[in-house]
């Protein structure tokens, strides 16, 4: 292996909404987490691998950071605080502000205690005029000592090469942890559900997608095609009529823009049939919480 290569893992911490997903699929130039403008779009850690001529950057998204109100609510908080201390450099994601708000200083807090370099990432540049972004970078500074700041447009792609030559400043020297092709240590199943999760977000009213996950049943391949199998969790009967939409509209559409996702990543032909289920305060239950895929215990 080249000794001159840089490997190292980075993790992506920011608030909800604030463009993690959106950064990271930029830089990994494929779609691996989900986006959505709705809160709570990302519940689980997911790895992604970038690699180029300088080295490897192993990518650990992580849930926003905000209150928790309910079980799931605390399981993706712990698991975005307990990749502080996992890896070689911290991201941090915040918009274009002149104002410091609670859920920074919260951020700051739990910062003070990790000792890897910290990178201020300011995004939505695009939607700014650019000579203010010097007035949003003093305000920042003024509450952390962060190794560097950069402004970007996580949307546009701009600044994204200056983000990433600057993380390999900090990464060590060392060995490639996954080989070239690898972009992701998710399963296929994994990265589906939260694919069909997206476009119910996308589709959905306000006061519902907190309360969906969506479990694959079943996912067989053929010669020529995938069959899917899968069940959207709703909460309460009211939610489900809803996701079923009118003489089942509603669930059509979700399933028209997933397959065209899913399609997309397995390079292949998918039938992708979709159920609907209830299943009541699921986000408080630890038994389906863990069913739905969120493991406490890799928290520990």
């Amino acid at each position: 292996m080249d000794s001159n290569k840089k490997s190292g893992f980075v993790t992506l911490i920011g608030r909800p909404n604030v463009g993690k997903s959106t950064l990271m699929n930029k830089i990994i130039g494929q779609k691996i987490a989900i986006t959505s403008n709705k809160p709570q779009t990302t519940r689980n850690r997911i790895q992604t691998v970038y690699t180029c001529d300088e080295g490897q950057i192993i990518f650990v998204d992580t849930p926003g950071i905000h209150k928790a109100k309910n079980k799931l609510g605390d399981y993706m908080v712990n698991a975005a605080k307990k990749s502080f201390n996992e890896v070689d450099v911290i991201l941090w994601l915040v918009e274009p502000s002149d104002f410091i708000g609670a859920g920074e200083k919260s951020i700051t807090e739990d910062l003070s205690k990790v000792k890897v370099p910290v990178i201020l990432v300011i995004n939505k540049m695009d939607t700014i005029v650019y000579n203010e972004v010097l007035k949003y970078i003093d305000t920042y500074r003024k509450i952390y000592d962060f190794a560097e700041i950069i402004p970007v447009s996580a949307k546009k792609g701009d600044g994204i090469d200056d983000l990433i030559s600057t993380v390999f400043k900090y990464l060590p020297y060392g060995p490639m942890f996954y080989d070239e092709e690898t972009v992701t240590d998710q399963p296929v199943k994994q990265i589906a559900a939260e694919m069909i999760r997206e476009k119910a977000l996308h589709r959905l009213s306000e006061e519902i997608p907190h309360g969906i996950a969506v479990v694959i049943e079943s996912m067989k391949e053929t010669k020529k095609s995938v069959e899917i199998e899968a069940t959207i969790i709703c909460e309460r009967d009211s939610h489900k009529g809803i996701i079923i939409g009118k003489q089942g509209s509603m669930l059509k559409r979700i399933g028209i823009d997933s397959r065209k996702d899913i399609e997309h990543m397995l390079e292949k032909h998918v039938n992708l049939k979709l159920w609907v289920k209830v299943k009541k305060d699921w986000r408080d239950s630890d038994f389906l919480i863990k069913n739905f895929g969120y493991d406490k215990k890799e928290l520990d």
